[in-house]
């Protein structure tokens, strides 16, 4: 028998098998972390980079509209004098009570604008004070072109500040300077302040909606009641504000809302 009957034979062709199976495996395990890899980045963009431009953006904007305004206290009002709503001491103007028990309070004149503002453009500021929060307010709820600069947006068709009935507002909860990451975090007589190139109107936190439908348009209504939890809302017209956001966090299925009153409104 010869000595290398033995030993087993290693054809080239079982070679270029492994050798392929190995190039399969190398391959499939570079596609995978590539596909990783861009994952983490894509995590990245949208966590960190989309909120720090959207910031930046919205600071930027703020800023703009306060040189715009020029300094607090320095515009008149139609003649250029004094506004007549205002005490000379420069104190919030007087409330008057809205008629019906239990009704919003409200202003005894509005300086609201007189041109309406054109879609998309920043006409406001959004401030809460316990939320750190200073926004510009832009008209509409388009993502491209408000939301996802760092804009809150105003809903068409509600009210503007200081109107009777509902100012209500719109912000991302996360990504793209989610303005309103932390709005969970509103109590019950929280400040929430609207302030335009005429006024600033001083909103008091008094109702919250912690989860309802993405589709409950009643949250916005000019008497806010949401038709899929009617035991939250009002009954009677108002001066309100909504500020409204997705939750839970990290998702869009469902919304939760936050009502205001209107207590006071200071002339700029």
């Amino acid at each position: 028998m010869p000595a290398w009957s033995g030993v087993r034979v290693v054809r080239h062709s079982d070679r270029r098998r492994r050798a392929r199976r190995r190039r399969v495996l190398w391959g499939g395990a570079e596609a995978l972390v590539t596909v990783g890899v861009l994952l983490v980045l894509l995590v990245v963009h949208q966590l960190w980079w989309t909120n720090r431009e959207a910031r930046r953006g919205a600071e930027r904007q703020v800023e703009a509209l306060e040189r715009e305004w020029g300094p607090k206290g320095q515009e008149g009002y139609g003649t250029g004098g004094a506004d007549p709503a205002s005490s000379a001491s420069g104190s919030p103007t007087a409330l008057a009570a809205a008629p019906g028990a239990g009704g919003s309070r409200a202003p005894q004149r509005s300086h609201t604008p007189a041109v309406l503002p054109r879609r998309s453009q920043a006409y406001a500021v959004l401030v809460i004070p316990r939320l750190g929060l200073r926004v510009p307010v832009a008209e509409g709820v388009s993502k491209t072109d408000v939301l996802n600069k760092g804009y809150v947006g105003h809903y068409p068709g509600t009210q503007q500040p200081g109107q009777a009935g509902n100012f209500a507002l719109a912000g991302h909860r996360n990504t793209h300077g989610e303005p309103f990451r932390y709005l969970p975090r509103l109590r019950r007589g929280d400040a929430v302040e609207v302030e335009t190139r005429t006024a600033t109107y001083a909103y008091d936190v008094d109702r919250i909606l912690p989860q309802t439908s993405a589709t409950d348009s009643g949250v916005v209504r000019p008497v806010p009641r949401s038709l899929v939890r009617p035991s939250y809302g009002y009954d009677t017209p108002g001066y309100y504000i909504t500020l409204t956001t997705c939750t839970p966090e990290f998702t869009s299925r469902y919304r939760m809302a936050v009502w205001g009153r209107l207590v006071s409104m200071r002339p700029r």
